[in-house]
């Protein structure tokens, strides 16, 4: 009986320092802002650490990418076609005899403008557009719902592809691409917009703003927007990997991008037939897709694990 004392006196005094230790970070947590405790928790998980330093490095190599390589993307060597990879063309070479290196940076950063832009003008016209619809009701509402419902069963696939494929070599026809994503992407989340913004109308501090005939447009950018930010950040972060891979297969399938002008859709469509024979081609932009993907992704979960209060890791900090 003597020997097992000192073992349960030591397991109780480190149950001791643990309880401790989780008071600590309780009062700590008590006394952060909401927005210091959502980064707190959004740092935590080794996906956003991972997401976050391979976002900033695809960023980073599609700005820096164009202007250290040696070759221009629309650039054509003739003496060198489907070469390997050398010191002269670093990634090696197309059919073409185009550099891939070169022509994979324009891609990227092709691709990123597409899904950033995406992002951020989807969830704008989203949260406008569903939060009206649930503030105005009446008529308002039903004509927007219409709305949504009516674009919800066009094929938005096959407009894009009718529209872009005779515009994708023009000057200025990436803008164009983009709208047509926008276009066709806003109306899912306008729908959660509007459900999310129904149960935030009623409170009393916007009701006292109608009393106090504040303009409508205040009240929903000032008040009701701010109360749904946590799904709307959400939402962008996500639909950044959404706009990249719709890009990327309008543009696989010739309906995108177009020459001259590149992106990783277009490069993939590409090198898809010549990937066991000449990997060089496929391996580089598909490699950047994946690991651009998978980073949106891991900041995407972790935003959304920090805000909820109601996930495991968004309630701990």
């Amino acid at each position: 009986m003597s020997n097992l004392e000192p073992e349960a006196s030591s397991l109780t005094e480190t149950e001791a320092t643990a309880a401790a230790s989780d008071v600590l970070a309780e009062d700590e947590e008590k006394h952060l802002s909401r927005g210091r405790l959502v980064l707190k928790r959004f740092w935590r998980p080794l996906g956003a650490k991972i997401g976050v330093v391979g976002l900033s490095l695809v960023v980073l190599l599609a700005i820096v990418g164009p202007h250290i390589g040696q070759w221009r993307f629309d650039d054509v060597d003739n003496e060198w076609f489907l070469s390997p990879p050398s010191n002269l063309h670093w990634f090696g070479t197309t059919q073409g005899g185009r550099d891939v290196f070169a022509m994979t940076m324009q891609g990227l950063r092709k691709s990123l403008i597409i899904g950033f832009s995406v992002s951020l003008l989807v969830t704008t016209i989203a949260a406008i557009v569903g939060a009206s619809a649930a503030y105005f009701g009446g008529k308002v509402e039903k004509v927007i719902l219409w709305i949504i419902d009516l674009m919800l069963v066009i094929p938005s696939f096959l407009m894009i592809a009718i529209i872009s494929q005779n515009t994708g070599g023009d000057k200025g026809s990436t803008w164009l691409f983009i709208l047509l994503l926008v276009a066709f992407s806003w109306m899912i989340s306008s729908r959660v917009v509007r459900a999310m913004t129904l149960s935030v109308v009623n409170l009393d501090y916007i009701n006292a703003a109608k009393f106090m005939s504040v303009p409508s447009w205040v009240i929903i950018t000032k008040h009701v927007l701010p109360n749904i930010s946590s799904y709307l950040i959400i939402d962008a972060t996500l639909a950044v990997a959404t706009a990249i891979i719709s890009e990327t297969a309008l543009s696989y399938f010739g309906f995108g991008v177009q020459a001259p002008d590149t992106s990783l859709g277009t490069l993939l469509g590409e090198g898809t037939q010549m990937a066991t024979t000449f990997p060089w081609v496929f391996l580089a932009p598909a490699t950047l897709l994946v690991i651009t993907l998978l980073s949106v992704n891991f900041i995407g979960d972790a935003l959304r694990d920090a805000i909820d209060p109601s996930s495991k890791s968004g309630g701990q900090a």
